[in-house]
């Protein structure tokens, strides 16, 4: 019971990675706040989590619109006391489009989801954590946010600003070892995400064609390091990047 009273916000929580972590946290014993712009899979979910013996609170949540994830973080703190940890999961994707083809609707879509909901909930949650002098925020970057070509330009750009963010945040909030901020880095992942592809570049996604992942992960097997990122294993280790993708970055 690695997480045992922590109160636990993971968005993108209804499926795929987000999923999975928010159901481990709760079989550690965190009380989480189940966020995403599903309610019905957010209810299957907490349904999940609660027929486990855990305990869970789903919330409707637009990732992109400042007052919606504020109004989470607020939420969590209302129902259960206080906010342990922040994972800023959710994500989407942008069909590899590289920069000449990039329309601006496609860019401040996945900029908005991608970084600035990242910043949203860091912000909102460290103003909690900072008053309680305690707390792990958990960004789910990607390996597109270490290279330049496991994307389209406006994933690629998002995924390289969230993992700056979260040395900012570790570098900043992080000296006393008491408020922690690290990334994951996922390679491919057995998640919906993928059916947000609906008409890839070919230019774009020529570039990875031939690197691509060995394997797709499960979803758990991302959740396992989001666990011990979020517990006291983890106590010593701030402002890093984890790539998790059996490899993919090594070759």
């Amino acid at each position: 019971m690695k997480l045992q009273g922590k109160v636990a916000v993971v968005t993108g929580a209804g499926s795929g990675m987000g999923k999975a972590i928010a159901t481990l946290y709760a079989q550690e014993g965190a009380k989480v706040v189940a966020a995403d712009m599903n309610q019905a899979a957010l209810d299957a979910v907490v349904a999940e989590i609660k027929a486990a013996g855990g305990e869970a609170t789903a919330i409707v949540v637009n990732v992109s619109k400042n007052e919606e994830v504020v109004n989470m973080v607020d939420t969590a703190v209302k129902t259960y006391g206080s906010i342990d940890v922040l994972v800023n999961n959710a994500g989407i994707m942008d069909n590899f489009m590289p920069v000449a083809d990039v329309k601006d609707d496609l860019w401040d879509r996945v900029l908005g989801v991608n970084l600035n909901g990242v910043f949203y909930g860091s912000r909102a949650a460290l103003k909690y954590m900072v008053e309680q002098d305690s707390g792990v925020i958990i960004n789910n970057a990607s390996v597109g946010g270490l290279f330049g070509a496991r994307g389209g330009a406006a994933y690629i750009a998002s995924k390289h600003g969230v993992i700056g963010l979260t040395k900012n945040i570790a570098s900043t909030y992080g000296r006393e070892g008491k408020i922690r901020a690290n990334a994951i880095a996922p390679g491919g992942v057995n998640t919906n995400i993928s059916s947000t592809i609906t008409e890839p570049s070919a230019l774009g996604f020529a570039a990875i064609r031939d690197t691509g992942p060995s394997r797709m992960a499960d979803p758990m097997e991302i959740a396992r390091v989001a666990l011990f990122l979020a517990s006291d294993d983890a106590s010593f280790v701030n402002g890093v990047t984890v790539p998790v993708d059996g490899g993919w970055t090594a070759r």
